[in-house]
């Protein structure tokens, strides 16, 4: 147990793979929060998060034996990668992910657009809400690419889609971003 009160990732990793139900709580009370919140870049739906929040967690203690700790963090970064893979094969089991790609209702979007906004006065939760209100696929390349640090191939091959395909689904999940955030911006502003 460290200074906070939580226990180290090896300990934990340990005690799941003997069966121990405590470790298990210590696993969740530790990560659990976290682990929703990147299901939740993924996912709207608070129900369907908690469906694969609770596959996922069954799919952690099923495959412990897989995990090798690498250092504190380790852990952490196992369990994350799991819980995205399950909440990105959901995704993209729903029609309407597909749909997004089809560039139906793109608007207007120019490519001279491609200034960053300035966010330094936007708080986070609603950066994270501006994020979740983007179409499925223009959500799940942006989280991908710009929060999981994968590249325009990787996530291609993630999905099913061209490289192409990402990028542009990336430049346009960005520009609405930054038309969202203008907007937000404009009418706090205005009140």
């Amino acid at each position: 147990m460290n200074i906070f009160g939580q226990h180290s990732e090896e300990d934990i990793a340990k005690g799941i793979r003997k069966g121990d139900n405590r470790a298990m709580r210590h696993f969740y009370a530790q990560y659990g929060g976290l682990l929703a919140a990147a299901c939740s870049r993924y996912v709207n739906n608070d129900d369907d998060v908690k469906d694969l929040m609770q596959d996922a967690m069954v799919n952690i203690i099923q495959n412990i034996d897989n995990f090798t700790y690498k250092g504190e963090g380790s852990l952490r970064a196992w369990a994350t990668r799991i819980v995205v893979n399950q909440a990105l094969n959901f995704v993209k089991s729903q029609k309407r992910f597909h749909d997004t790609f089809a560039d139906k209702d793109l608007g207007n979007l120019s490519l001279a657009d491609n200034e960053e906004p300035d966010i330094s006065d936007v708080p986070a939760e609603v950066i994270h809400r501006l994020i979740s209100q983007l179409p499925d696929g223009y959500r799940t390349v942006l989280n991908l690419f710009a929060i999981e640090g994968k590249s325009h191939k990787e996530i291609a091959a993630l999905l099913g889609i061209k490289a192409d395909t990402s990028a542009s689904q990336f430049f346009r999940a960005k520009n609405i971003l930054a038309k969202q955030i203008e907007n937000y911006k404009r009418n706090k502003n205005h009140n």
